[in-house]
């Protein structure tokens, strides 16, 4: 089922969560753990991220060093193949512009479709550790933008290849990234919110926020949203701090604030237990507050981590 679907349907919040594949030469196991503590959450969907590949330098047996690519996390496809077999949950890859050509993007559509996976979250990737800046592969995307277009053509039975006689159509629902304080590479709200749109009129269903702390920034981005004609489902996406060195990383890292009552108690701590204590009463707080505010879902970043986003769960739903 599609997420529009689901979330028309509801007849009140919905419960959903995002998991992060085994590294590689672990089983499918541990994710399995993960999710079997959040059914009784009856979780209407679940995120699956995709990693993408790193750079190494092995030293060979004469001195020199040898560049080589690995993904510590690959399988995105193929866990979502089997959440939503065993579980019978829909499942959303993340699917990025990083680490792919449009050929390959266009492949992995063709894989999607035939596994019946209709729900698509549409980002264009972090730059690898060795870029400053993001650099598509060679014939890839440079933008989400491109992504999305390339998912709406197929949608219209438009292939890369131009000589496929009667193509299928595909179904795709594509969800999108949003930003309550802006990517960490827009010069200003106004700016973000624009490509925002952009997507929106690309064909873009849903939009999945990216993590905040302070709730106030999501209802202003929601009513700015609205304001700019963006009509569609904004999903929040909600992170717990467990550890007191997530106060200088994460604002780096995603360029969000911290509010200063939530880093005072932080502050305070002698132990990440106690962080994890304090974390966990905000996310229960924030969490519902957001339900009275009348959000259609809330969307957990566990980090395969599902224990706390159960306590948390068991509060709220």
């Amino acid at each position: 089922m599609k997420i529009t679907e689901h979330l028309k349907n509801a007849k009140s919040t919905i419960f959903s969560f995002e998991l992060l594949p085994p590294l590689k030469g672990e089983g499918i196991q541990t994710t399995f753990d993960a999710i079997d503590r959040l059914l009784e959450f009856e979780p209407r969907f679940i995120n699956v991220t995709y990693h993408r590949e790193e750079y190494v330098y092995k030293e060979l047996n004469n001195g020199l060093l040898e560049k080589i690519s690995i993904r510590k996390r690959p399988g995105t496809l193929g866990l979502c193949a089997a959440i939503m077999n065993k579980y019978n949950i829909d499942a959303i890859p993340h699917m990025t512009c990083g680490g792919f050509s449009k050929e390959e993007n266009e492949n992995e559509l063709i894989d999607l479709n035939f596994l019946g996976i209709e729900n698509i979250l549409v980002v264009r990737g972090d730059p690898i550790k060795s870029e400053l800046t993001f650099t598509p592969n060679p014939n890839g995307h440079k933008y989400s933008t491109d992504l999305l277009q390339q998912i709406t053509n197929m949608n219209n039975g438009i292939y890369l290849d131009k000589d496929i006689e009667n193509p299928t159509k595909t179904n795709f629902c594509a969800g999108v990234a949003g930003y309550p304080e802006k990517h960490i590479e827009s010069p200003n709200m106004k700016t973000d919110l624009s490509y925002l749109k952009m997507k929106v009129d690309l064909g873009a269903e849903f939009v999945m926020t990216q993590m905040f702390f302070d709730n106030q920034k999501y209802f202003d981005f929601v009513k700015s949203c609205r304001d700019m004609g963006i009509n569609i489902p904004i999903i929040p996406g909600i992170k717990t701090l467990t550890q007191k060195a997530q106060l200088v990383k994460l604002p780096k890292m995603f360029n969000i604030d911290i509010p200063d009552e939530l880093a005072d108690e932080i502050l305070k701590c002698k132990t990440d237990k106690e962080v994890k204590q304090v974390g966990l009463e905000w996310t229960i707080k924030q969490s519902k507050e957001l339900i009275k505010f009348g959000v259609p879902c809330l969307h957990y970043y566990t980090m395969g981590k599902t224990k706390l986003t159960r306590e948390i769960a068991k509060q709220v739903f």
